[in-house]
């Protein structure tokens, strides 16, 4: 029966092909606004680290000014001082750590044509790239004396890898970073997740890094940040780099891995003693707090979807239900023009209920119509998008087919919610009235 009807509304989008295409366009240019719209909210809130939600944490330690609050949502800054960073590193406590910051470097090849370029580097301890399981192409990592002492070692990416050695296996062959020969003992794959989850601090849509380098290359290059870097008293950062090193300001993004609640509960035990015992010392002056918070709960905490991208996907879908309204008066014109087809279904002895279905059969198949061409009106707006954005969006700004099936689905659901009416209307028609005129 649902083949029939299916027949049937194909044969009367084709007897009315005006009031058809019109109904098609209402619901393409609804769906494919919002669609544009609530795909980009949707890749900006993903989190690119929920298969390992349970297990990871950003680290907060709450060193600010006794006088005023840090302007963050839980009142905490967002990253740690580079003292407090190293203190951290000495726990054996968590599986795994992180601490980490953004900074660039100038690259060059020797006996090459190409010419130096700034490239932006992350400059992190060893256990970055199993923390947020970054894959290896050639190599791997630095050994964990690198984090403390310096060691002229570079892991690239595989774009850096491409451009320096045509893609070659590059594992022990040198480069020049700030005139300065490293040793390549890694490249990455491809790896380029959208929001940088383990970054939101600094351009969280951007690219990947180019280089990352070891931690403790920090006095041997004097290495500064290239990313935020908030702080509240002057005091030693005054007295050249390693006053900077030894300063307030906050500049290290911190991470730990903890396996279960009782190595959680021992690492916050250990964050607590820490803080009591710096506060000994004059420094911590605010109430003691810090803060371990989940991938998913550090995406909310920096606000990576704001607010007014929240409310542009309501108005969005307020478009849409404006284009129902619309499709409700095009839909009761094409099903009431039907009328007099639908008497003599009724004197042969149709039931209302089978002409309630039938239309709205017809209904859904405009919907899914609707729903294809507004993909394809949702795919030229992300792409508008993306070149007003000027590259701000460039790795979220896409389709997946995930997103792709909730647009049919959406068409399909904003077509049966207007042919509901006119569907209830045509089915409640009188035959005799129609009789009569035959």
């Amino acid at each position: 029966m649902i083949v029939y009807y299916l027949s049937l509304a194909l044969r009367s989008l084709r007897s009315t092909p005006i009031l058809s295409c019109l109904m098609v366009a209402a619901i393409a240019i609804g769906v494919g606004a919002s669609m544009t719209v609530l795909t980009l909210n949707y890749m900006m809130s993903r989190n690119a680290l929920k298969h390992k939600n349970d297990v990871l944490y950003a680290v907060q330690l709450d060193s600010w000014d006794p006088n005023e609050a840090f302007d963050s949502a839980n009142e905490i800054p967002w990253q740690l001082t580079y003292r407090d960073a190293q203190a951290l590193l000495r726990s054996d406590i968590p599986t795994r750590q992180v601490a980490m910051h953004r900074f660039g470097f100038t690259v060059e090849l020797e006996d090459s044509q190409l010419r130096p370029f700034v490239a932006q580097a992350r400059v992190s301890t060893r256990d970055f790239f199993t923390l947020f399981d970054t894959p290896f192409l050639y190599g791997g990592t630095w050994d964990s004396a690198a984090d403390q002492s310096p060691a002229q070692l570079v892991v690239l990416s595989k774009a850096t890898n491409d451009k320096l050695f045509a893609g070659e296996n590059s594992v022990g062959r040198s480069i020049t970073l700030n005139g300065e020969p490293f040793t390549v003992v890694g490249v990455i794959d491809h790896w380029n997740p959208a929001p940088k989850v383990y970054d939101l601090n600094n351009s969280p849509f951007a690219n990947t890094e180019a280089l990352f380098v070891p931690f403790g290359l920090h006095r041997r290059f004097e290495i500064d940040t290239w990313g935020n870097d908030n702080g509240w008293a002057s005091g030693p950062r005054s007295e050249g780099y390693e006053g900077f090193l030894q300063s307030e300001s906050v500049w290290i993004q911190y991470w730990v891995e903890l396996r279960n609640r009782e190595q959680k509960q021992q690492y916050e035990t250990f964050l607590t003693a820490y803080i009591q015992g710096e506060k000994a010392q004059g420094r911590f002056q605010r109430p003691l707090k810090f803060a371990l918070s989940r991938p998913s709960e550090w995406l909310r905490l920096n606000k990576v979807l704001r607010d007014d991208n929240r409310v542009l996907g309501w108005v969005s879908l307020a478009f849409l239900l404006v284009c129902v309204i619309n499709g409700v008066a095009l839909l009761l014109a094409k099903f009431l023009r039907k009328a007099p087809e639908a008497g003599v279904r009724r004197a042969l002895g149709a039931s209302r209920s089978a002409l309630f279905i039938q239309h709205l059969i017809e209904s859904a198949a405009i919907g899914v119509i609707g729903g294809i061409a507004g993909i394809l009106v949702a795919l030229v707006g992300i792409r508008a998008s993306r070149h007003l954005a000027m590259g701000w969006i460039d790795t979220v700004a896409s389709m997946d087919w995930l997103m792709m099936l909730a647009a049919i689905g959406l068409a399909l659901f904003a077509s049966l919610l207007a042919g509901f009416y006119p569907a209830w209307r045509i089915s409640h028609t009188n035959p005799a009235i129609y009789l009569k005129t035959q």
